[in-house]
């Protein structure tokens, strides 16, 4: 499975040995060279210069591998989200905004090992907005996805600076860089035609939400599992929504994934931050108070994306 190249740019040039060569720098400051026989897409734009290869067929088959109880956990619970709310079908196009944070890091490899589980083919790829804090904090993704085989878009920006600097007057800085980045990742879904983009908000998101909107706007109301946006052009997913941190922290260290620390000078000062605190207060309230609020909301949510049942009781599995 692999992502159309016909919208591959006419830089792309080949050796007599099948090799495809990108002139110039990659963000990590080095050439592009990938193999035509490899097969994937990989796109890198770095102040300005935009370099970009095919690369491998298809990718590594998925691991029969035995996972962890972590492992498992963040697997089928995106599998059981999946089905409950009828986030993909067969032949769409999923993009994957991967910031390098451990969240979206497990939701890329969740969605990787799911190709190979669930009953039809979908396509995968990753898109990276270095918010340009350091323009070479994501050079441990490219040899990560060559080796998974997925397609891929990295982009470095200069959102952060710009959210911080004098220039945003008006908004938190938070709130202008999410915006931008937002946007673009809104222009790269309709460039390479994908039909789905999947975030790895997870349930400690779920569950601050929850409470930011009702201190904050008097609104009941969560984070969508599965949401449309342009007319139905577009869906926002999150197949993390049912997983607690704690199993996709034992996860990405189980999975030895390239995480990389967020240089953002606002993180930690947010209002989810400030949220997160506050609810821990709350969960000392009595013994069992963090599980039942956890396991509340995740039902409520569950529930409300959820599709109806149908009457006979034989709707076909999207994801097992």
């Amino acid at each position: 499975m692999r992502l159309s190249t016909r919208a591959l740019p006419a830089e792309i040039r080949y050796d007599r040995g099948g090799i495809a060569i990108c002139q110039g720098p990659t963000a990590a400051g080095q050439s592009g060279v990938f193999r035509r026989s490899h097969a994937f897409c990989l796109s890198v734009r770095s102040h300005g210069k935009v370099v970009r290869a095919l690369g491998p067929e298809g990718g590594s088959p998925v691991s029969r591998e035995k996972r962890s109880f972590a492992q498992e956990v963040c697997v089928k619970s995106a599998g059981k989200a999946m089905q409950k709310t009828g986030m993909l079908w067969p032949g769409c196009r999923v993009g994957v905004a991967v910031s390098g944070g451990v969240d979206s890091f497990v939701l890329l490899k969740t969605l990787k090992i799911r190709q190979g589980i669930v009953p039809f083919r979908f396509e995968l790829m990753a898109v990276h907005l270095n918010p340009g804090f350091d323009p070479h904090s994501h050079a441990a993704l490219l040899p990560w996805l060559a080796r998974e085989g997925i397609p891929a878009h990295l982009e470095v920006t200069d959102y952060g600076p710009q959210a911080h600097s004098e220039q945003n007057l008006r908004r938190s800085a938070c709130f202008r860089c999410a915006w931008l980045r937002r946007k673009r990742l809104f222009e790269l879904c309709a460039r390479y035609g994908l039909t789905h983009l999947a975030l790895g908000h997870n349930a400690e998101d779920l569950v601050e939400t929850f409470f930011l909107n009702l201190c904050r706007n008097g609104r009941v109301d969560g984070m969508s599992m599965c949401e449309p946006f342009f007319n139905g052009g577009l869906r926002l997913i999150r197949p993390l929504l049912l997983v607690e941190k704690k199993y996709i922290l034992k996860a990405a260290r189980q999975w030895e994934l390239p995480v990389w620390a967020n240089a953002c000078p606002s993180a930690g000062h947010t209002a989810r931050s400030a949220m997160a605190e506050t609810l821990s207060g709350l969960y000392g309230l009595t013994k069992d108070a963090r599980r039942s609020i956890f396991n509340g909301l995740i039902r409520w949510q569950l529930d409300k994306n959820s599709l109806p049942e149908e009457p006979d009781g034989g709707a076909e599995d999207v994801a097992r």
